[in-house]
């Protein structure tokens, strides 16, 4: 028997099962037989491209690297989209509960956790220090053992999530001292962690970095008032996550108000911990010195996957509906977007399943955009979100006129922009934070290789979806990081897009 069909039989036996999927159900999502999976699944089937790639879809893996190959996407552009498309639930907002599951002594079931690949790295690293994780459809099961073993940690997944930086705050809870790997993800730059350590550093947390770890440690945690060194994300995160089981009250100052930490907020009053000051720069944390609750939670809705559709339906000229868009966090580009002359529709609000996220259904309409005359810049909430400023450089594309984008977090990312001129943008690079782009352009198809961060790789696809002809997009592992089934909810758009699967010597 053919030692490497049985090992990707076994990985499509793991992924299914993952999944709560049947051979059955497999079978008949990529249209052939539950008897032909199970051949498959023991490695008594030869594959061929083409299933390889019906196989990868299905599961959202990319099932033949193990064979060693790249996955890319040939889109034929220029092509108008109709029809509808739900946005899904949140990378950023399932980061942040994989990491507070770790505060439950009990079973958290996390409902509708997107599957994408940043989750998979984190849930190896998860079940690597011994916590217990279940796939039922689209929900996640976690338990947690009596002690982590972070001596085990998988440290090849760890470094490929900037996540990880999360476990700080709830392993302070678990162990006085220990390490975790250094963080990767995204190749954006110098993307400073100090904010974390000072931060941490006032409930009585030492943290030193080696050349590839963060050592942790404390001789016992105490109630403070923190002021951020930045309005941060992640670090507000980890802040909440650290105050969360410190009997007493704790103060954040300068708190990020984002949708993720927010949503987190909201998963941990489900866990019994009382928050006053949500959606506001100003949290107090009454920890509790113990959780041990089941208790299950649905992720929110994602605005960054909402704005990938809008997006694309404004470069495309197409009227698509995008259904359950969390409004409070795309209501500022929405305006910006009217400002320059886009025409939509909104439903009217309604709750998505957390019982707190306001939600409507958006109805693009074919306009035609004009550059605005001010800077285009993100801000922490309630500004313009940093993981939806990328999409403005295509959108700039197709608005008549110069419109400048100012990037100021990143260093790399202005300079990743670029990369549109390869479809025929007419961009100007300033410097490592500002960049020109000049429209109308009529872009052209290309080949290009995917940038090795997420929503930079994103405007590229969206992009050659206006193109007209053939493009080829090379290595979307950056993509399929952050979105969930994309090609198949494009392809329900009427968008011509295809997975490749191409074999390497």
């Amino acid at each position: 028997m053919n030692e490497t069909l049985v090992q990707i039989g076994t990985l499509i036996k793991n992924l299914r099962e993952e999944r709560g999927l049947t051979q059955k159900g497999l079978g008949e999502m990529i249209g052939t037989t539950q008897s032909a999976i199970a051949r498959m699944e023991r490695g008594e089937q030869n594959l061929s491209t083409e299933m390889f790639a019906k196989i990868s879809s299905a599961l959202n893996k990319e099932i033949v690297r193990i064979a060693g190959r790249d996955m890319s996407l040939a889109i034929e552009g220029g092509h108008t989209l109709s029809g509808s498309v739900t946005t899904s639930s949140s990378k950023n907002i399932a980061m942040g509960l994989l990491a507070a599951s770790l505060l439950n002594k009990g079973t958290t079931v996390l409902k509708k956790m997107p599957d994408i690949e940043e989750v998979h790295r984190m849930v190896e690293v998860l079940q690597s220090i011994g916590v217990s994780i279940n796939w039922e459809g689209s929900d996640m099961h976690i338990s947690p053992p009596k002690q982590f073993d972070l001596t085990r940690i998988n440290r090849e997944s760890a470094i490929r999530t900037r996540s990880i930086i999360m476990f700080i705050g709830p392993l302070l809870h678990a162990k006085r001292s220990f390490s975790i790997p250094q963080s990767g993800g995204c190749k954006l730059g110098s993307r400073s962690v100090r904010p974390h350590f000072f931060a941490l550093e006032n409930l009585g947390v030492d943290i030193q970095t080696t050349e590839d770890t963060y050592d942790v440690s404390h001789s016992g945690l105490k109630e403070s008032e923190i002021i951020l060194y930045e309005a941060g994300d992640t670090v507000t995160e980890n802040a909440i996550m650290a105050a969360a089981k410190i009997p007493g009250k704790t103060i954040i100052k300068y708190a990020s108000a984002n949708y993720q930490v927010q949503d987190l907020c909201f998963f941990l009053e489900a866990l019994g911990v009382k928050i006053e000051g949500i959606g506001t720069t100003t949290l107090a944390v009454h920890g509790l010195e113990d959780i041990d609750v089941d208790v299950a939670y649905t992720i929110s809705e994602d605005p960054t996957d909402a704005m990938f559709f809008i997006a694309t339906a404004i470069v495309t000229r197409s009227e698509i509906r995008i259904k359950r868009a969390p409004i409070e966090f795309l209501e500022l580009e929405l305006l910006r977007l009217r400002k320059m002359g886009f025409t939509f529709a909104l439903s009217k609000k309604y709750k998505a399943d957390n019982g707190r996220t306001n939600l409507v259904d958006i109805t693009t309409k074919p306009s035609k955009l004009v550059a605005p005359e001010d800077k285009v810049h993100a801000l922490p909430y309630p500004g313009l979100n940093m993981d939806n400023l990328p999409f403005f450089a295509v959108i700039a594309t197709q608005a008549k006129g110069t419109t400048l984008i100012h990037d100021w977090v990143y260093e790399k990312r202005a300079i990743y922009y670029t990369e549109l001129d390869k479809l025929g943008a007419d961009t100007v690079l300033a410097d490592p934070h500002r960049i020109y782009i000049t429209g109308v352009s009529a872009l052209k198809s290309a080949e290009i290789v995917c940038p090795p961060a997420l929503r930079p790789a994103t405007i590229i696809l969206i992009g050659m979806l206006s193109a007209k002809g053939k493009s080829i997009l090379r290595n979307v592992y950056s993509i399929n990081r952050g979105y969930e089934n994309l090609v198949q909810r494009l392809q329900t758009l009427g968008a011509k897009v295809t997975i490749l699967q191409e074999f390497t010597s």
